[in-house]
């Protein structure tokens, strides 16, 4: 989802490279007048696919609505595809900035993790109407906008952070055996929410907030009872399966 690239060399077809599918926040680099060209590319993407859907979205079409060329379209953008990628850092700058108040407000493990799943359902809901094409098309192994691509690390490893963060600012007493791995667990868990968001038709996304809501106190108390002796063995095994998954697939 991520990708950094530099101003040296022409791009494929006589296009210039792109300067700017870096690391959310380096856009600040560019310069002010070089971010307010990028935002607004972005801005009129995102405004086109509300309107009139991804697939009829055109880079021709984003450089006219942004009032830029299309040559400084794809001077910052070499497709829809790295737009989608600015579009889920943009988002997910706005999901951390979202949960703050719920990490300065709660300890209990479960209210942390339930607060970051609504904020992300509350950042998401106004591009609702169209975020379900690209995730169903990041759902693709082999789509560079996939969660799970070799494009997709630095964004995903940030994505992992916050859950990190929601474990380590809580209350709960992580089991020893978990503790390196519950974040990317919980992640994981939370594509599983996605998913089922991604097909929700419900207003307001009602059932994947209540689904969330179910499941979540089972996910802790599943935490919790990792600590037990009994358990710890099939733990072990469990995460050594995750892992020996994770290397078979390049993860």
């Amino acid at each position: 989802m991520v990708r950094i690239v530099t101003r040296a060399g022409p791009a494929p077809h006589g296009r210039a490279r792109p300067v700017a599918n870096e690391v959310p926040g380096q856009e600040n680099e560019l310069g002010p007048k070089a971010a307010r060209t990028r935002s607004a590319i972005i801005d009129a993407a995102l405004r086109l696919f509300r309107e009139q859907g991804y697939e009829a979205t055109t880079m021709r079409g984003v450089a006219a609505a942004a009032g830029v060329s299309v040559g400084n379209a794809y001077y910052y953008f070499t497709s829809k595809e790295h737009l989608i990628e600015a579009f889920y850092d943009r988002s997910q700058a706005e999901h951390a900035q979202a949960t703050q108040a719920v990490f300065d407000r709660e300890t209990d493990l479960a209210k942390r993790l339930l607060g970051v799943t609504d904020a992300w359902l509350d950042v998401m809901e106004p591009y609702r109407a169209f975020a379900g094409t690209f995730f169903k098309n990041a759902a693709d192994p082999s789509s560079p906008l996939s969660p799970f691509s070799p494009e997709s690390a630095a964004a995903r490893e940030m994505a992992i952070g916050l859950w990190r963060r929601a474990v380590e600012g809580s209350d709960a007493k992580i089991p020893k055996v978990l503790r390196t791995d519950l974040p990317e667990l919980l992640w994981l868990y939370f594509m599983g929410i996605v998913l089922y968001w991604v097909h929700d038709p419900s207003e307001g996304a009602a059932r994947t907030r209540t689904l969330a809501a179910r499941t979540i106190p089972l996910v802790v108390r599943a935490i919790g009872l990792a600590r037990l002796p009994v358990l710890r063995a099939s733990v072990a095994d469990l995460l050594e399966f995750v892992h020996e998954l994770k290397t078979a697939h390049a993860l």
